[in-house]
C-alpha cells in the first residue's frame, strides 16, 4: 500500500465556484503510481468548501453561485456572527452545506470520475486569500 500526502495553497479566487481538478493533479503527481486507490481532498477552512460537479459548461458554476447565495443570503437579521462582514456567517453556513472534503477513486493512475465531473473550490467569501488543501492519495 502506498500513501502520499501533500498540503497545498491555492491562489486567491473570487467568490464563486471554480474548477481545481488540474491543480490537484499537478500538485500530487504520485497519483499516477496508484493502480487502485482513493484520493481525499480536504479543505482547511470554514468559509470555503469542496464539491464535485459538471466541469464542461461554466454556466453550471454560475448557477451554483446564484442559487446558494439566494438560499443563504447575506445580512439576515438573525445572524449574530458578523464580525468579519456580511459575507462571513453565510460563508460558514454554505461551507457546512457543501462540505469540507471530497473522495475520488483512483484507477490505473487517474481519477475515476465521470466524463463531465470536476472538483470545485467553492469560494464563499468576497475577498479571501489562497485556501489550503490537504491532498491524501493511497492505494496499491
Amino acid at each position: 500500500m502506498k500513501f502520499y500526502q501533500k498540503e497545498i495553497q491555492l491562489r486567491s479566487y473570487p467568490r464563486g465556484f471554480h474548477l481545481i481538478t488540474d491543480t490537484v493533479m499537478r500538485s500530487l503527481p504520485e497519483i499516477r503510481e496508484i493502480g487502485t486507490g482513493m484520493l481525499q481532498v480536504f479543505m482547511k477552512h470554514t468559509s470555503a468548501s469542496l464539491t464535485i460537479n459538471e466541469d464542461a459548461d461554466p454556466t453550471v458554476r454560475m448557477d451554483f453561485e446564484s442559487h446558494i447565495s439566494k438560499m443563504v443570503p447575506e445580512n439576515a437579521p438573525y445572524y449574530k456572527h458578523n464580525y468579519e462582514g456580511p459575507d462571513d456567517m453565510p460563508a460558514h453556513i454554505k461551507a457546512s452545506l457543501m462540505g469540507a472534503s471530497v473522495q475520488i477513486p483512483i484507477t490505473d493512475g487517474k481519477l475515476n470520475m465521470g466524463t463531465w465531473q470536476g472538483i470545485y473550490l467553492c469560494e464563499h467569501r468576497n475577498h479571501a486569500s489562497g485556501r489550503k488543501l490537504v491532498l491524501t492519495a493511497f492505494g496499491k
